[in-house]
């Protein structure tokens, strides 16, 4: 695809692709080349990790949860074959996107309730446990 004739494409636009019949995701940041976003409905089947997967982050900024899994370099020119054009960056876009990166940074950084409890729970029964010894 020539550089005059790239599509771009909204995030609405993108968000309306999440299924088995049409899955679309974008994959890409301002630090590699800005968001890309790829039609991968033809590949669901082939995908190693299944098409579960892909579809978990279907209609998405999909960029961080590829980039985690490190993906192999054939894995990254196999998602060149399924490129379709760039995502539309206008104000509310970036907006947006930036909203949703911080967001996923706190889920990350943060600590879950549920872990404290486990944790704590655990700490509880060892402790029990060290003190029937005793």
């Amino acid at each position: 695809m020539t550089e005059e004739k790239k599509k771009q494409y909204t995030l609405d636009e993108v968000s309306k692709n999440n299924t088995e019949d049409s899955c679309w995701m974008i994959i890409g940041n301002m630090s590699n080349g800005g968001p890309k976003v790829y039609d991968v409905t033809k590949y669901l089947d082939d995908h190693p990790g299944g098409a579960e997967v892909m579809l978990d982050v279907a209609g998405q900024d999909a960029d961080e949860f590829f980039e985690d899994i490190g993906h192999s370099a054939d894995a990254r020119e196999e998602l060149k074959r399924h490129f379709i054009g760039d995502l539309f960056m206008d104000e509310a876009t970036k907006a947006k996107m930036k909203e949703d990166a911080e967001k996923a940074a706190k889920k990350k950084d943060g600590f879950s309730p549920v872990l404290m409890f486990l944790l704590v729970a655990i700490l509880a029964v060892g402790a029990k446990y060290y003190m029937s010894q005793s």
